[in-house]
């Protein structure tokens, strides 16, 4: 297995007490594949990938990366938010190869430069390389970071509800760069989402966390095939997986 959480329990400190965010948490990811995790909103999906990334540290419990317990930030997570927090100082290109001038500093501008060109490529934003963030619509920005996001070519990246904000139709068309992009880049990828559909379109597998301090609840196989488009949501079988993720969040809240 690509990535390894056991047993994981968490809380956070408060003037009131200690606010138990996870309890026994344990799941796997294998290498290469997509995984959704949904369930109520304020479960702790969140501070899951922030222990994931080694940005925080579990009161208790241990997380596997590639058979290499994390106990600190490691430079082969890329990740993206809801809001993609681009410089405006810095043009389109030199946005997405900031994070090769921390992780890789010694590698030529211009090789910087190439990366960031073949990613603009994929996600259909050649022509707009030099341009400055405010000349973007929203989900071109989106675009920008995902590809700051695996412009170091990451072995593991982490969407943290990257296509939250947007409207439906620019989610959707999102939701088909993401497939380009997983079949261009070799990544296992984690996404914390609210929209089933999204999981449902994205992930080959979900994961249903129960209510706060959150478990697994359950776990759903999605069976789209590889090259899925966006009618397969409309299908009987996506009907019925769509049915069973709601249940279960619902079963999920009530404990």
């Amino acid at each position: 297995m690509h990535i390894e959480a056991k047993n994981i329990f968490h809380h956070f400190g408060t003037d009131s007490g200690d606010v138990s965010v996870l309890k026994d948490l344990s799941f796997s990811v294998a290498n290469g594949s997509f995984v959704a995790l949904v369930g109520p909103s304020g479960c702790g999906k969140s501070t899951i990938t922030r222990l994931l990334s080694g940005l925080m540290q579990p009161v208790k419990g241990e997380i596997y990366i590639s058979g290499e317990r994390v106990v600190n930030p490691r430079s082969s997570i890329g990740m993206a938010f809801q809001n993609p927090v681009l410089l405006e100082w810095r043009n389109v290109s030199d946005n997405i190869t900031l994070p090769l001038e921390i992780v890789a500093k010694s590698s030529p501008i211009k090789k910087r430069k190439i990366r960031a060109q073949e990613l603009l490529e994929l996600v259909g934003l050649t022509e707009f390389a030099t341009n400055r963030p405010s000349e973007l619509s929203g989900g071109m920005k989106q675009r920008v970071s995902l590809c700051r996001a695996l412009v170091h070519k990451p072995e593991l990246l982490i969407l943290d509800e990257p296509f939250g904000a947007l409207d439906a139709f620019t989610k959707e068309d999102l939701w088909q760069t993401m497939h380009e992009l997983k079949r261009k880049e070799n990544f296992t990828c984690i996404l914390i989402t609210h929209d089933l559909r999204e999981a449902i379109f994205l992930a080959d597998e979900i994961i249903v966390l129960t209510g706060r301090p959150a478990s697994i609840q359950h776990k759903v196989k999605v069976n789209l095939g590889k090259n899925r488009k966006i009618d397969d949501l409309y299908s009987t079988k996506t009907a019925k997986t769509l049915a069973i993720l709601r249940k279960q969040i619902e079963i999920g809240q009530s404990m």
